[in-house]
């Protein structure tokens, strides 16, 4: 079992609440919309981490992480990347692949919109931990906590923090 943070849409801001709710985390999840190099700086302090780049990252985010990523992990498939659309209405060529990969965990950021639901169409898990940055029209940043086991994912926690 592990401990994991997840975040997305950073956009450059990282404080010390958000440092704070990932500090008991065995690893840290950003799916994008980095910023800032920094971010992930500090972030890889905390623990490991594993993130890809959004459509507002740069060429230092986009040469260090990639577009999507793909992994295995507690026996579960995962694929993260910033633009996924959510269900019913994903992003163009999503759908053919979650279908084709068949992940057991489908994570993208993007939206800033708070997404975990099951998703029939491709029979797993889909997580969009909305924005934990300041920057968009969202009211409240939020970031996700839960552990992932060789059952899933179990103890899903939303964090909640104003901006």
């Amino acid at each position: 079992m592990k401990r994991i943070g997840l975040l997305s849409d950073t956009h450059s801001h990282l404080d010390e609440r958000v440092r704070n709710h990932l500090k008991e985390c065995d690893e840290i999840w950003h799916a994008g919309d980095i910023g800032e190099i920094h971010v992930t700086d500090q972030l890889s302090k905390i623990a490991p981490l594993r993130a890809v780049h959004g459509n507002i990252d740069g060429g230092d985010v986009r040469i260090t992480f990639p577009k999507d990523l793909k992994f295995t992990i507690e026996g579960q498939k995962v694929w993260m990347t910033h633009i996924g659309g959510r269900p019913p209405r994903f992003a163009p060529g999503i759908l053919s692949e979650l279908n084709t990969y068949r992940p057991d965990i489908f994570i993208c950021g993007h939206s800033h919109i708070l997404i975990a639901q099951g998703c029939p169409s491709f029979g797993g898990l889909h997580l969009n931990p909305g924005a934990a940055g300041n920057y968009g029209n969202h009211m409240v940043r939020t970031i996700m906590r839960f552990d992932i086991t060789t059952s899933g994912i179990m103890n899903l926690e939303v964090v909640e923090m104003k901006k």
